[in-house]
């Protein structure tokens, strides 16, 4: 059916495009130090990606064809009429999940927990400075005519968020580890399309968004390391902001 070969096509370009950045981006070395400039820097090549996904999703608005393609592929959903699932309200989180859990196994990452958290909450809190006003202010109705929130996707950027997140933090010590968090994203993109809550080019440019919102992360964790730990170089607190689709919330983390 059009919908399946639509969807199958997204998620094999998302993990093309994926090792297509894995082979342009320079190799870093394990390191956790803050002064490695190197594995803070934003150069054009790492933003390739989510602009052009972003851009893709966006360009719906100006470019007919692209709407009826989004137009074909509820129509498609409607007729099949697969089994909803609420899965992909925790999927979003499960690369981020994957990270804690392996460096409480021993598996260690890049950085250690204030850092790796730092850095999190930051992805997040762009992802949610991003997505929240563009909801508001494009205003395009849901598939299922719920509200005027569709563009982008909040579901799709938090899991590419997470999911790219664990790229980052991995990518040096085990590439194929690293790589593991995107089929969650890949599902939960796919099962928002599928639950009638989104058009596929609002998860494709929700996908941009997030990839976005973690390299940006990375590129300003040593101003933000400065922030919040000043000269307290033990400090293990950290406020943790995050996104859900209703809105904002804050945690506070303490390592004691």
């Amino acid at each position: 059916m059009i919908s399946r070969i639509i969807l199958i096509f997204f998620l094999l370009t998302t993990s093309k495009l994926t090792i297509a950045q894995d082979n342009v981006m320079t190799t870093e070395q394990p390191d956790s130090i803050v002064n490695d400039s190197n594995n803070y820097k934003l150069g054009y090549r790492k933003l390739i990606l989510p602009v052009s996904l972003i851009s893709a999703g966006a360009i719906s608005f100006a470019i007919p064809p692209m709407k009826e393609l989004d137009l074909s592929a509820k129509i498609e959903v409607a007729h099949d009429r697969p089994g909803k699932t609420t899965l992909d309200n925790y999927t979003q989180y499960f690369p981020a999940v994957m990270v804690y859990g392996l460096n409480l196994a021993g598996i260690k990452g890049k950085h250690g927990f204030k850092d790796r958290t730092i850095i999190y909450a930051t992805s997040q809190l762009i992802s949610a400075a991003i997505v929240t006003p563009a909801k508001n202010l494009i205003a395009e109705e849901r598939p299922d005519g719920s509200n005027r929130k569709s563009f982008p996707s909040g579901h799709a950027a938090t899991a590419f968020s997470t999911a790219h997140f664990m790229y980052r933090e991995y990518r040096d010590n085990n590439l194929l580890l690293s790589l593991s968090g995107y089929p969650f994203a890949a599902f939960t993109g796919v099962y928002r399309v599928l639950n009638n809550k989104h058009w596929m080019t609002d998860v494709v440019a929700g996908a941009g968004v997030g990839i976005l919102s973690t390299e940006l992360a990375y590129w300003l964790y040593p101003k933000m390391n400065t922030l919040i730990s000043g000269k307290k170089k033990n400090n293990k607190s950290v406020v943790v902001p995050y996104y859900q689709s209703k809105g904002l919330g804050m945690s506070y983390l303490l390592v004691f």
